[in-house]
């Protein structure tokens, strides 16, 4: 049977303009969920549902086919199961349908493949995502209305603890798999079900902007990174001209060359260092008289061929390239950010360097996105030492 993973991903949305490619640590929100499908390694294919341009690209940068929807199942009012449908007609050889919510970014590949068993090898018609929540619930009165409250799921004499009670099982949203039978009837669970419980700190669910920054910590703790285990960065490599400055070259009337960088990015560096992380610089310019100026003490190279140069550090250093992380910004770039284990670029890359990053800053080069990417693998390093504890 053909299993297709599809993410329903409309350009429009009232709460979050373009939420669905909004960056979400470093990576479009629709990535997260993409890079889980692929690596799961379930299904036989990986589709995009959107009516957008953007989003288009996006879904094919990670990997993902796209199915462009009519306009009449990409409105405000238009539902899931419509988008699902549309897709249905016009991919007969889509046997079994999985659902995933392009809005959960801690999903990882473990559960799409236990999913998958379930309906593929256990006979299920529909398979759902749900989370176990602990919560009393008491009855709605509507204002005006002269009732009282009434308990749902507890006795008011005699409430649980916590540790004593199992709990209720809810549904997170982050996936629908279902057969084709059952959605061209009108239904995503039907027939014969079963539920999928995920853990809690996995049930991250986008919905309002004031949660992007909570959502960030979440994924960053508890998010799917990829197959290769997250290893501790000991060397950043970074380009000075478009990430340690603006990219931009003053000339006085004596033809002395000045140019600018941000304070922040020195102190980026100096606390990196203070953690026995190496920075190295390197550029396709000399500029060696304006790394002295800033006295960052830090080794610096002028090169053409930037991979040959970062090929060499890493091989010095003894390191993996899981223990490598490369800053850049511009297409000559591009071959070494795809070799570092941890790449970035500034938000005023070149949209090659954009794609080929696995975190793209909210700074600009020459505006503190050296210590922004700095914070970030920060954050890494701390998910990696919580992964060793474990």
């Amino acid at each position: 049977a053909h299993l297709a993973a599809l993410v329903l991903a409309r350009g429009g949305s009232k709460g979050i303009p373009l939420k669905n490619i909004k960056l979400l640590a470093g990576v479009p929100l629709i990535g997260w969920v993409l890079r889980a499908a692929c690596d799961s390694g379930v299904f036989h294919s990986i589709w995009v549902s959107t009516d957008h341009d953007e989003i288009e690209k996006v879904a094919k940068q990670f990997g993902a086919q796209v199915h462009r929807r009519s306009p009449e199942v990409s409105q405000d009012s238009s539902t899931s199961l419509e988008a699902i449908r549309e897709f249905l007609n016009h991919h007969h050889e889509v046997d079994i349908v999985g659902n995933i919510q392009a809005t959960s970014p801690c999903l990882h590949p473990s559960d799409l493949i236990k999913v998958a068993d379930l309906i593929q090898k256990e006979g299920f018609d529909s398979v759902f995502s749900v989370v176990r929540r602990h919560q009393f619930r008491w009855s709605e009165v509507k204002k005006g209305e002269n009732k009282m409250t009434e308990p749902q799921n507890l006795n008011p004499a005699k409430r649980y603890r916590r540790q004593d009670w199992p709990g209720e099982l809810y549904e997170n949203g982050s996936f629908y798999f279902a057969k084709r039978h059952l959605i061209e009837k009108g239904y995503l669970q039907g027939g014969k079900m079963a539920y999928y419980e995920m853990r809690a700190e996995h049930s991250v669910d986008i919905d309002i902007d004031i949660d992007w920054p909570i959502a960030e910590q979440r994924v960053l703790s508890f998010g799917y990174f990829g197959k290769e285990p997250l290893k501790e960065v000991k060397l950043l490599v970074c380009s000075v001209d478009g990430c340690l400055t603006n990219g931009r070259i003053y000339v006085t009337e004596d033809q002395k060359e000045m140019v600018s960088y941000d304070y922040r990015d020195m102190v980026g560096i100096d606390l990196l260092k203070k953690r026995g992380i190496q920075v190295r610089l390197i550029s396709e310019r000399d500029c060696s008289k304006t790394l002295s100026a800033m006295q960052l003490g830090c080794i610096a190279k002028s090169a053409t061929n930037k991979l040959q140069v970062l090929e060499e550090w890493q091989k010095d250093m003894c390191l993996s390239w899981k223990e490598v992380a490369y800053l850049g910004n511009e297409e000559s770039d591009v071959e070494c950010l795809k070799k570092a284990g941890m790449s970035g670029v500034p938000a005023d890359a070149c949209v090659v360097a954009q794609k080929a990053a696995g975190y793209i800053c909210k700074s600009n080069g020459g505006c503190g996105a050296v210590r922004e990417f700095a914070e970030h693998i920060f954050l890494l390093l701390e998910k990696v030492n919580s992964a060793r504890k474990q």
